[in-house]
């Protein structure tokens, strides 16, 4: 058969009329799982040719064939498209299809917003999907994390004794110098050397992060769990975490094990920031050297008004505020853009963050540099 022929077929689909060949063997069975999906349109169409019904073993079925035949970053795309266009949300709380899922971030999003719905029967089968999922991000976020924010800390505590040469800070060094500048040898004479100080024990920033867990935050509540258990294992960080839709829930004691952090929020309902905040506010002891991220699309349910107010509250206390959009791999996001403008005009930056950036991120606020302009320049966006 001719390979262009071959890979019209399978784009097109349906039968071989439309392109005068017809597949055969792994080819076949690969037109299958696609037509099974992908034939006659998404959820709410006519009938279609495809389908996978209502029977969770065929559904189990299908997850493996699919997982056989194509790599996992199209099976990943392949389950979400088959959540959404076939309505599985109901067969996802059978153990047997569990099993066959490919764990990724959207999988987890998704059975968390079964949790209160899910039978016992169901649950261990998905908390072991979880821990699958939250246990390859650990191991690609932890180490860059705790560099980056160790390293941050560290430079942020200076000394007028540094040590050693390597813990001499020269920019500040020759800043402070500068009237001791010799113009016919061209030099500045350091009268006095600013240095990096090095590890203290005590805590030196709190760290609030407030995660609204509405429907379309699902990636976002996933790595914003991971990343605060990450920072909570700091000793030189006080790290706090609190989700909301319109009620707020502390799961700050939770933090030692994700999984259970995720199994804790609720994915879904309304959004009230203003009570998020309001909450958050009472966790800070120590503004100067506090940093809170909301991570949320900023669609607010509650008082905006009363909203604004007590960010403006906070960052007149000096407390560092950071609004992300999103905390995801997903691209440009849906978000009140008037929310996001109001905020933005007091100082508070406001943008989309990717997981692989928030390391580097927490570096930036920990040395009090400018987090909007650290975006426009790490990733490519203006904030705000």
């Amino acid at each position: 058969m001719d390979e262009r022929l071959r890979r019209w077929r399978m784009v097109l689909g349906g039968d071989a009329d439309g392109t005068g060949c017809s597949l055969t063997g792994t080819d076949a069975q690969m037109d299958g799982a696609l037509a099974a999906l992908y034939n006659g349109g998404g959820a709410g169409a006519g009938e279609r040719s495809g389908g996978l019904g209502a029977s969770a073993p065929r559904v189990a079925r299908w997850l493996g064939d699919i997982r056989s035949y194509f790599p996992s970053t199209v099976v990943q795309v392949m389950q979400k498209d088959a959540v959404q266009r076939l309505n599985l949300t109901r067969l996802l709380m059978e153990p047997e299809m569990l099993e066959a899922v490919e764990p990724d971030v959207h999988m987890v999003g998704t059975l968390l917003s079964l949790n209160r719905v899910m039978p016992e029967k169901a649950r261990e089968s998905a908390r072991a999907l979880v821990r699958k999922v939250v246990s390859e991000l650990e191991r690609k976020l932890v180490q860059r994390t705790k560099a980056a924010v160790t390293g941050a800390l560290d430079r942020s505590a200076r000394t007028h004794r540094p040590k050693r040469v390597a813990d001499i800070d020269w920019d500040r060094t020759i800043r402070v110098n500068l009237k001791n500048y010799l113009p016919d040898r061209n030099t500045v004479i350091p009268s006095r050397l600013v240095g990096y100080g090095r590890r203290q024990r005590a805590v030196q920033r709190e760290v609030v992060l407030c995660i609204d867990q509405s429907g379309s935050m699902a990636a976002s509540v996933v790595y914003s769990s991971v990343f605060g258990a990450v920072l909570a294992s700091m000793s030189s960080l006080r790290t706090s975490l609190v989700v909301f839709d319109t009620a707020v829930v502390d799961l700050t004691d939770q933090l030692h094990d994700p999984v259970e952090l995720l199994f804790g929020t609720q994915l879904g309902g309304g959004t009230d920031i203003n009570r998020a905040i309001a909450y958050s506010q009472g966790l800070i002891t120590r503004p100067t050297d506090s940093i809170f991220i909301l991570i949320s699309d900023l669609y607010e349910g509650g008082v905006r008004e009363e909203m604004l107010r007590r960010v403006a509250q906070m960052t007149a206390a000096g407390v560092q505020v950071i609004v992300l959009l999103a905390l995801s791999d997903e691209g440009a996001p849906f978000y009140d853009h008037d929310n996001a403008a109001a905020l933005a005009a007091m100082g508070v930056p406001a943008f989309a963050c990717t997981p692989d950036a928030f390391p580097d991120l927490m570096a930036a606020a920990i040395e009090r540099r400018d987090v909007g302009q650290w975006a426009e320049r790490a990733l490519g966006r203006s904030a705000g």
